[in-house]
């Protein structure tokens, strides 16, 4: 971390502007170097300075320099930021002639990735950084924030202070054997103790495995056999002609995707090929993927067709969507009703007519009532990543453990070992501890210049 590192912080494209981001101690003298204008070695921490980056005489580009001296920056190290215009050539320029005057392009991430390091963040807070630059609906963007804002950590450092102080009761235990009164108070103690944060961790890992959809939203399959009207109903959702809609099975042999936002809640949906016994090699194909779109998503919808009978088809459908949620959406209700469902148990029936727009909505009101998404509060602190629920878990089996050395009488000494335990736990998902290859995936995700 004793090099300069340098990436471009915007998207590369036309535009009013990009940012090319250097960090590291003498990154202010490199761009010194290169720019004409004040000396911004010697200009004041948090200033932008106006002037030109120059290739020796060459003018490349008129630039706006914010200059940010540690330890108050982004990475608690020098940073600079060069404003410039928004060309790719500019900005590549640029970027080029940092690296020729000592500058490392940057890996993705390292710049949050030393904010980490030096302190300025924790974990949580780093992948805050990544989940906010992500978020696609408003929900995920406040929760983001919330992580940003060290609510999840204090609630954790709050549990690894209790648990410091239970290990200071076990220390008293142990130094002074002979009274027995300690040991009785210290047993007790821990037991009250630790039930309650098992309930609370509990709680919060609930809360935390139903509301991970705020996150990565809601995986929705839309199937059928051909011709029931699934890509009329994906392109009702969404409001737009995605898919291609005729009168001949088998138009869709693909799958085709759209996303809309309900409730602050993304949905992607995913039109799939209608399923039948067919000879055709590519519709085959649309099949198998039909059958692995219900198996990765969170929800399916299984259109039926009001005017025609069930058919083998449609009893191999009924019969793989019993095992997921799932809404049942009988379509082309304006036409004569001929389909029976009567034995077939099909839950969250749904009438439609895709000449219109009646049935859409109670679609969408029936996919509310199933996640609950009237229900979903952004005030409530939880874990936002697998990372972080898995850890949870094993401190919250940890603690299971503890409650039943005590109940068996385990010696206190023994206890403590598994408070530590806990207490290591819950430091990993702040970053306390960590192994170098977790901080090299986990930042290996970001984008560059991040």
């Amino acid at each position: 971390m004793n090099d300069i590192i340098v990436a471009i912080s915007t998207a590369l494209g036309k535009g009013a502007i990009s940012i090319v981001r250097l960090s590291g101690e003498g990154c202010i003298d490199l761009v010194n170097k290169c720019f004409k204008g004040k000396n911004l070695t010697k200009v004041d921490s948090h200033t932008i300075n106006y002037g030109f980056i120059v290739d020796n005489d060459t003018i490349i580009d008129q630039v706006l320099i914010s200059v940010m001296k540690a330890p108050k920056t982004y990475t608690r190290e020098d940073v600079v930021e060069i404003n410039c215009h928004g060309g790719i050539a500019a900005t590549n320029k640029i970027l080029e002639l940092m690296v020729l005057n000592g500058a490392r392009l940057a890996e993705p991430g390292e710049f949050t990735k030393r904010a980490f390091l030096n302190g300025r963040i924790d974990l949580v807070e780093a992948e805050a950084v990544m989940d906010l630059i992500n978020s696609k609906t408003e929900k995920a963007r406040i929760q983001s924030v919330n992580q940003l804002e060290g609510r999840l950590t204090s609630v954790i450092r709050k549990f690894r202070q209790e648990l410091l102080e239970l290990l200071a009761n076990v220390e008293v235990n142990i130094d002074y054997p002979e009274y027995e009164d300690i040991e009785v108070v210290t047993i007790d103690n821990i037991k009250d103790r630790v039930g309650v944060m098992k309930n609370n961790l509990t709680e919060i890992i609930k809360e935390s495995e139903n509301r991970k959809i705020i996150k990565d939203g809601i995986n929705v399959a839309i199937v059928g056999r051909p011709n029931v009207g699934k890509s009329s109903i994906l392109n009702k959702l969404l409001g737009e002609n995605k898919a291609i809609v005729t009168d001949i099975a088998g138009t869709t042999r693909d799958i085709v995707e759209g996303s809309i936002t309900l409730n602050g809640i993304l949905l992607n949906f995913i039109d799939t090929a209608g399923v039948r016994d067919t000879l055709d090699v590519i519709e085959q194909v649309g099949v198998e993927k039909s059958f692995e779109q219900i198996e990765k998503s969170d929800l399916v919808i299984l259109v039926l067709n009001n005017n025609e009978e069930i058919t083998k088809d449609d009893e191999v459908l009924i019969d793989k969507v019993k095992t997921k949620k799932y809404i049942t959406v009988i379509n082309k209700k304006d036409l004569d009703k001929k389909l029976d469902i009567s034995k077939y148990d099909l839950e969250n029936v749904i009438y439609t007519d895709t000449l219109s727009v009646d049935g859409i909505e109670s679609l969408k009101s029936k996919i509310i009532e199933l996640f609950n998404l009237d229900e979903i509060d952004n005030n409530v602190d939880i874990f936002t990543n697998t990372r972080q629920i898995t850890l949870a878990k094993e401190a919250l089996n940890v603690l299971s453990d503890v409650e039943t050395g005590i109940n068996n009488d385990v010696p206190v000494d023994m206890v403590s070992i598994d408070i530590k335990r806990i207490w290591t736990l819950l430091g990993e998902i702040l970053g306390e501890n960590y192994s170098d290859e977790l901080i090299d995936q986990l930042f290996s995700q970001f984008c560059l210049g991040k």
